[in-house]
C-alpha cells in the first residue's frame, strides 16, 4: 500500500516574505532601479564614463578573438537567451498547475509576462544611442535599457529560487540553485558587455529591475494569494 502524497501549505513559509527585512529589500531595490531608470531617461548615467571605457576595451578585444566571440554568442543566444529562461518558467508553471497549485502557477506566469512587458516598454521609452563601432561585433545600433537578457535571467532564476524556498528545498539543492543563478546573472552581464551589445548601466539596470519585480511579486503573493491557496499534494 502506497503512502499518501505529502501536502504542502503555502501560508507558513510564504508569509515570511512580509517581514520588515524582506519588505525593506523590496523598497531599496525598487528605489535603486527607479533612480537608475530616471537617470538614464535623462541621458545621464552614473556609469557613463566607465561604460564607454569598458565597452570600448572589451569590444576591441572581442574583434581580435573570434573564438571567444563564438563562445559568447552560443552562451548568450542559447544558454542564457530570454526564450530559454522563459521556457524554464513555462516548465515550472506547467508542473505547478498539474500538481494543483493553480493560483501559484498563474501568479508565476503573470510575473514573467509582466517583467517582459515592463522591459519592452522601457526599452521603447528610453532611447540612448551607443557609440558606433567602425568594426561592429554585433549589428545592434542602440544600447537598450534595460538589458532584456539580464532582466529576464534575473526574473527567471529569481522566480525558480522563490519556488524552491516555498517548497522547503534542502540546503544542498538551495545552494546549488543559488550558485547556478549567480553564475547565470554574471554570465549574462559579461557576454552582453563583451559583445558590445550593452553597456554596464544596461545590465545593472536590468538586474535591479529583475530583483525588484521578483521581490514585489513574492510579497504580493504572500499578502493576496497565499492565504487562499490552501494545500495540495506534491
Amino acid at each position: 500500500m502506497s503512502s499518501p502524497s505529502p501536502h504542502f501549505r503555502f501560508r507558513s513559509p510564504d508569509r515570511s516574505l512580509l517581514t520588515a527585512p524582506a519588505l525593506r529589500t523590496v523598497r531599496v531595490t525598487g528605489a535603486a532601479a527607479l533612480l537608475l531608470l530616471v537617470l538614464v531617461a535623462a541621458h545621464w548615467s552614473p556609469l557613463m564614463s566607465l561604460d564607454r571605457t569598458v565597452a570600448d576595451a572589451l569590444h576591441r578585444h572581442a574583434v581580435g578573438d573570434p573564438g571567444l566571440v563564438h563562445v559568447n554568442r552560443v552562451l548568450t543566444d542559447w544558454v542564457w537567451d530570454p526564450w530559454t529562461m522563459r521556457a524554464l518558467i513555462a516548465v515550472a508553471v506547467i508542473a505547478l498547475w498539474w500538481r494543483g497549485a493553480r493560483r501559484l502557477a498563474l501568479w508565476t506566469a503573470g510575473t514573467s509576462l509582466l517583467a517582459t512587458l515592463l522591459q519592452q516598454g522601457l526599452k521603447a521609452a528610453v532611447d540612448r544611442e551607443r557609440p558606433q563601432w567602425t568594426d561592429p561585433v554585433d549589428s545592434a545600433n542602440f544600447a537598450a535599457f534595460p538589458s532584456g537578457h539580464a532582466m529576464t535571467a534575473v526574473v527567471s532564476c529569481g522566480l525558480l529560487l522563490w519556488l524552491l524556498r516555498l517548497y522547503g528545498a534542502g540546503p544542498a539543492l538551495w545552494y546549488a540553485a543559488l550558485a547556478v543563478a549567480v553564475v547565470s546573472a554574471i554570465g549574462v552581464a559579461a557576454t552582453r558587455v563583451y559583445l558590445g551589445v550593452h553597456w554596464l548601466t544596461d545590465v545593472v539596470g536590468g538586474a535591479l529591475l529583475g530583483v525588484a519585480v521578483v521581490a514585489l511579486s513574492a510579497a504580493g503573493y504572500a499578502r493576496y494569494a497565499a492565504p487562499r491557496e490552501g494545500s495540495h499534494p506534491w
